[in-house]
């Protein structure tokens, strides 16, 4: 499940989570944003139970997209343990966002 999240619930939702965490800065009215969502959201329901996808309004949620350097939209941040693990920039295709899924969970097993 894809889930909305802010600035005020950003650290407990993600930098306190354990678990691989993908956060997907975006802008609503953004052309490129609007193309990658139904694939993150798919990826969302493929990896439920394993990752926890969030998303990040920029023009919402003013200073996370500045905290962590965010200048082109949409980018998806892989965090995991509150540490960037991966990211991906722009249109980036639903293969390659699987393949650094797939290799941010096998790299992080105990």
């Amino acid at each position: 499940m894809n889930k909305q999240v802010s600035q005020s619930d950003f650290n407990t939702e993600v930098i306190a989570n354990s678990h691989l965490s993908l956060v997907q800065f975006r802008k609503e009215w953004n052309g490129a944003s609007q193309i990658i969502e139904p694939v993150y959201n798919e990826l969302a329901s493929a990896y439920e139970g394993v990752v926890d996808f969030y998303t990040v309004d920029v023009d919402k949620d003013l200073g996370l997209d500045k905290e962590y350097g965010i200048n082109d939209i949409p980018t998806i941040l892989f965090f995991k343990s509150g540490k960037i693990v991966d990211h991906a920039v722009g249109l980036t295709p639903k293969n390659v966002l699987i393949s650094k899924i797939e290799n941010a969970i096998t790299s992080f097993r105990p």
